[in-house]
């Protein structure tokens, strides 16, 4: 087996996953770039946020060298999907990868390959699976046992709701219960095109919006992977968790453990989605996952 990578370029984070020709994790990285910052009101990147996105695919570029990497698959999803200058992320990253950066479709691919990833390693008893996946600019839902049998994406997202409504600091109760509402007012298109998503035996939660909130739960001054991996994130943690950063101050939620500072500013319009997600299906709990999309695009180099 070859040394293999994958890079995800989302709205709000550039992220980075090499496995060894053993199968173990060599790099798992993340950042914050914010790609997506702006596109919702200008549909178009910013310079400042390609900026920041290439400086980490060079940086990329170089640990994959350094790690004799031999195959990799680069995506764009939700930021890069929906802007008209696409060309001024995408020549620049061809050249340093060597490759093009593949679009892939929300409603399809990104929940494929996110179920896919978020699966690994569970047992078929534990199913039928449902996926969440809460990213910066939409919302993915997969369903299925051993692999992905349905799929949507929603437009909603962390960045697009935090930039649209909670425009005060901190949010205005108004403005949190109108996102809310437009994040459950999407599900209706999650239950018409899952018809058996009450049938799910686990509800996996995948990204970074998720894994936040179970470090912010769990109270961890040092993030750790192998403690939030299958947490059982519950619906009363959750909205315990939504009331402390939603009620405080952007200079005041940054202290909170677990909460990595340049994720502060989104957090809430992501809590909003998953308050959302869990009131409306009446979820006691979800299973959180730090398997997402980079697993599942290393498992597809394989097919």
């Amino acid at each position: 087996m070859s040394v293999r990578a994958a890079i995800d370029c989302g709205t709000n984070s550039t992220r980075l996953l090499i496995i060894d020709s053993n199968g173990s994790t060599v790099e798992r990285l993340m950042t914050i770039t914010k790609l997506g910052e702006g596109v919702d009101a200008t549909g178009r990147l910013l310079p400042d946020a390609v900026d920041r996105t290439l400086e980490q695919l060079r940086h990329f570029r170089e640990l994959m060298d350094q790690h004799g990497v031999e195959s990799f698959r680069a995506i764009a999803t939700s930021a890069a999907r929906d802007v008209s200058n696409s060309a001024d992320l995408f020549a620049p990253a061809r050249a340093i990868l060597g490759q093009e950066l593949e679009i892939i479709t929300g409603d399809e691919e990104e929940a494929g390959l996110s179920f896919s990833g978020a699966v690994t390693g569970l047992p078929e008893s534990d199913g039928p699976f449902l996926m969440v996946d809460i990213g910066g600019g939409s919302t993915e839902f997969a369903f299925g046992t051993d692999r992905c049998e349905t799929s949507i994406s929603l437009d909603v997202g962390s960045v697009r709701l935090t930039e649209r409504y909670l425009v005060h600091d901190p949010p205005l109760p108004e403005e949190l219960t109108a996102a809310i509402s437009l994040s459950e007012a999407h599900l209706d298109d999650m239950f018409l095109a899952i018809p058996g998503v009450g049938a799910a035996g686990t509800v996996l939660g995948v990204a970074g919006t998720i894994t936040t909130v179970a470090a912010v739960e769990l109270g961890l001054a040092v993030y750790d992977r192998d403690a939030i991996h299958h947490f059982r994130l519950t619906r009363d943690a959750t909205e315990d968790v939504f009331r402390t950063l939603a009620t405080e101050a952007l200079s005041d939620r940054v202290h909170n453990p677990g909460l990595a500072p340049e994720r502060a500013g989104v957090i809430v319009g992501g809590l909003c989605i998953l308050v959302a997600i869990m009131r409306r299906m009446g979820l006691d709990e979800l299973v959180v996952s730090e398997h997402d999309i980079l697993d599942g695009l290393i498992t597809s180099l394989d097919d």
